[in-house]
């Protein structure tokens, strides 16, 4: 089976890639959707975290085994069970904190992409498999 998919928009931030650390959950991005899309965004400023769920663009290689962010003094450990990027589909999945909603971009903080990361879909989030109803977290909840 073959699948394809196709970015609704782009990370837009400060961070190139690099060899230095970055703290993610400091970051402030934005989430450009492609304007043909943004009545899709409709309803998604009422909440204070959403998930993104993006493409990993710059990861060059697949690895089953890895050390834990890249730190040679802990244990190698299979990829699935952490967040790298060197993953056979490389698909990153991040809970943000929607900070506001203009037009057609969505200002987040806390996601670990850097700039230029294809967004693949974004998705209100709802712990503990909550259904659509407004938990006690949404805006004006």
């Amino acid at each position: 089976m073959e699948i394809t998919l196709k970015p609704i928009g782009k990370v837009v931030n400060a961070v190139e890639k690099s060899s230095e650390k970055v703290d993610w959950s400091q970051v402030v991005s934005i989430l450009e959707v492609n304007p043909e899309l943004e009545e899709g965004l409709e309803g998604i400023e009422e909440f204070n975290r959403i998930m993104v769920i993006f493409w990993f663009h710059l990861a060059e290689e697949t690895c089953l085994k890895v050390h834990p962010r890249g730190d040679k003094s802990k244990p190698l450990r299979g990829v699935f069970s952490t967040r790298a990027p060197v993953r056979p589909n490389r698909i990153g999945v991040t809970v943000v904190e929607l900070l506001r909603r203009e037009g057609n971009r969505l200002v987040v903080k806390g996601l670990d992409a850097y700039n230029g990361t294809p967004i693949l879909d974004i998705k209100p989030y709802f712990p503990e498999g909550e259904g659509d109803e407004r938990p006690p977290w949404v805006k004006g909840g």
